[in-house]
């Protein structure tokens, strides 16, 4: 059964140490109907207000990347580490822009990075996304394909990231997902195991996605395999050479849903 999540559905927790800052965020928030807005200034706080987490208590979290009692990296960290949220819906709000910076973020499955300042287009594509995230959507189901049984290998050294990837999937009604940290485990996996889609993050030890993906369309025996690479790449070199080795499709982290279930539509079309 499908449940579908609206902007009004959204019980927010912001996390902000400026006052000015919480003020214009909320407005802004409010501009896009969400209203059910609490602001508190340290990751402590939220932690008290988060776990565990009940049944009214706020389903997003939108935190400043620095904190006057740990960074939101941290908080993130503590908020997957612990198994009542670890699916929390999480954006992160900063004005820092260095990759290596953000990439731990990406790594731990956030809705979104806004910049600080953020324009209204920013904050509704950052919602948007998060909408998807929550959204229970089975509208996959009117191709008469029963989706329990469409097999995925998931791919992806982090965790985090395969737990978020595998909300959004179990969201759309995908039940059969097989996990990998990395290129080599999933090779194995490829070769004894048959799957209807590979997703695959492109930074990993061992055996990249690049890799991965190469040995998937030359030497595996499922070479027709759909294959959506996940990356917080930025060179656009390595992209496109990803691309000429032959992926279906290339998603940012963070993951979004919607490229996913386009994938999936076309996966089930051709079934």
């Amino acid at each position: 059964m499908s449940s579908f999540y609206e902007p009004s559905d959204l019980r927010t927790l912001l996390i902000e140490p400026s006052l000015v800052q919480s003020k214009v965020m909320i407005a802004r928030l409010a501009e896009l109907g969400i209203s059910d807005v609490r602001r508190v200034e340290t990751a402590q706080t939220a932690l008290e207000l988060l776990i565990p987490l009940g049944e009214k208590s706020p389903n997003l979290v939108l935190s400043a990347l620095y904190l006057p009692d740990m960074s939101g990296i941290e908080l993130l960290t503590l908020l997957r580490n612990d198994s009542t949220t670890q699916d929390l819906a999480f954006i992160l709000i900063s004005s820092e822009t260095r990759p290596q910076v953000l990439e731990p973020v990406r790594q731990l499955g956030a809705c979104a990075i806004l910049p600080k300042p953020f324009s209204s287009e920013h904050l509704n594509n950052a919602l948007m996304m998060t909408l998807d995230y929550l959204t229970v959507d089975h509208s996959l189901d009117q191709h008469e394909v029963d989706l329990e049984f469409i097999r995925v290998l998931l791919v992806d050294d982090s965790r985090a990231a395969r737990n978020y990837m595998r909300k959004v999937l179990e969201n759309m009604g995908i039940r059969n997902i097989t996990e990998a940290e990395n290129g080599h485990a999933a090779k194995a996996l490829l070769e004894e195991n048959t799957f209807d889609m590979l997703i695959t993050d492109y930074n990993m030890p061992e055996m990249d996605g690049k890799e991965l993906v190469e040995y998937v369309r030359t030497q595996s025996w499922q070479s027709h395999i759909p294959i959506l690479m996940v990356s917080s790449e930025t060179d656009h070199g390595r992209l496109a050479a990803v691309e000429q080795a032959g992926v279906s499709g290339i998603c940012d982290k963070p993951f979004e849903p919607a490229m996913v279930k386009s994938l999936l539509e076309r996966v089930l079309t051709s079934h």
